[in-house]
């Protein structure tokens, strides 16, 4: 996938500069500069996106094709929907082949085809509830763009980062079918290489991926794990409970939209 507006001569295209003012703080300012400057930013708009990271899932899906019409989708932490939105064309959900399910904590607007819960998928009844609004069957694949409040402090929100994925892995664990997929947003910063092997005893692949949509200074990666073993190499459940139904990890860290 090209960069957006890639096609254009270097220089042909003049940046907008922001002054300081109207309240701004430096940093606003700055993120208000690379916003009114970032091409997926515009494409995003002229496209009809909700946001830019529309972009990341679209380029690793055309690369790994894991998206496929019919498949049953699960967005974590979706708001404001921009993944979700993609899912939709790519599973053919419009047409009434595919279903995409998002559940976000605090809720979200309405996408044409897409199921919205405004709940915590950390929730013990969360596995239940989606498998049932994906009309009893599991997902083929499990997203997560979720990402921390941002702390300043770089291993702070590396380690929170990090916590949210390996939610979002013991989630996906309860709700994906064998041969299913798990995607999920992640930062450098030590543990995740950690991450990696402890997922590839339930996916047959397991790699980092960054997409040029993914700005060149962040420390983003995106963990893709593919080829799901059905937990035949998982942990059993504790005694007295059934599968799926194992101790799930309490993270309770404040989410930025994407």
């Amino acid at each position: 996938m090209s960069r957006p507006g890639s096609g254009k001569k270097p220089g042909m295209r003049l940046k907008v500069r922001v002054k300081t003012g109207k309240g701004r703080t430096v940093s606003q300012k700055n993120w208000l500069e690379r916003q009114l400057n970032d091409p997926y930013v515009q494409e995003a708009r002229k496209l009809g996106y909700r946001s830019r990271a529309a972009f990341k899932l679209t380029e690793i899906d055309d690369k790994y094709k894991f998206l496929k019409p019919g498949g049953r989708i699960v967005d974590l932490g979706a708001a404001p929907g921009g993944w979700s939105q993609v899912a939709v064309k790519r599973v053919k959900a419009e047409e009434g082949r595919g279903r995409v399910i998002a559940i976000d904590m605090h809720g979200m607007e309405p996408i044409a085809s897409v199921t919205i819960f405004k709940k915590d998928f950390l929730e013990e009844d969360a596995p239940a509830l989606l498998i049932e609004a994906l009309g009893g069957e599991k997902a083929d694949c499990v997203l997560s763009d979720m990402a921390a409040h941002a702390t300043g402090h770089r291993q702070t929100d590396h380690i929170n980062i990090m916590a949210l994925a390996e939610a979002g892995y013991e989630f996906a664990k309860e709700v994906l079918k064998p041969g299913g997929t798990y995607l999920a947003k992640v930062l450098r910063g030590g543990t995740e290489g950690e991450m990696l092997k402890m997922m590839k005893k339930d996916f047959a692949s397991v790699r980092h991926v960054k997409p040029m949509a993914s700005r060149d200074d962040s420390a983003e990666l995106f963990v893709l794990a593919m080829g799901f073993r059905g937990g035949s190499t998982s942990s059993s459940p504790p005694p007295g409970r059934g599968q799926g139904e194992g101790v799930r990890p309490q993270v309770r860290i404040p989410m930025t939209l994407s």
